[in-house]
């Protein structure tokens, strides 16, 4: 259940950057629209992975080095921005933009959500 809630926050929150940059940037709004999803949904699960870390530190757990945990980062991120690269081309995005159109967010709360997890996250690493 948490899973849908999620993907559909992550839908309305791209479908809001687009189309308000549609008017105008145009096309390069596709591309503003996938870098805004692709760095939330990072900044998201940098917060989460620095929680753990951080939780397992506390509970003097080793369960990975900084090195792997940097690593698992990497991987996440490349398979994050490949499958936000497919999701958000073509049909998809045309199948949201008519069922999320009336659905707006204040653009200045969007902005701030990245920033926001990524703040939390450099909090949580500085964890011993």
């Amino acid at each position: 259940m948490w899973f849908f809630y999620y993907c559909t926050m992550l839908d309305r929150y791209y479908i809001s950057i687009f189309n308000h940059y549609k008017k105008q940037f145009g096309k390069k709004s596709l591309n503003l629209a996938l870098f805004y999803i692709c760095s939330l949904e990072l900044s998201i699960i940098l917060a989460v992975l620095a929680f753990f870390m951080a939780f397992a530190s506390q509970m003097n757990m080793d369960v990975m080095s900084p090195i792997k945990f940097w690593m698992l980062f990497l991987l996440i991120s490349i398979a994050i921005i490949f499958k936000n690269w497919m999701r958000y081309n073509g049909k998809k995005r045309n199948i949201l933009n008519a069922k999320l159109k009336s659905q707006t967010t204040p653009l200045i709360l969007l902005w701030i959500l990245p920033f926001g997890c990524l703040f939390i996250a450099l909090i949580l690493l500085q964890v011993p």
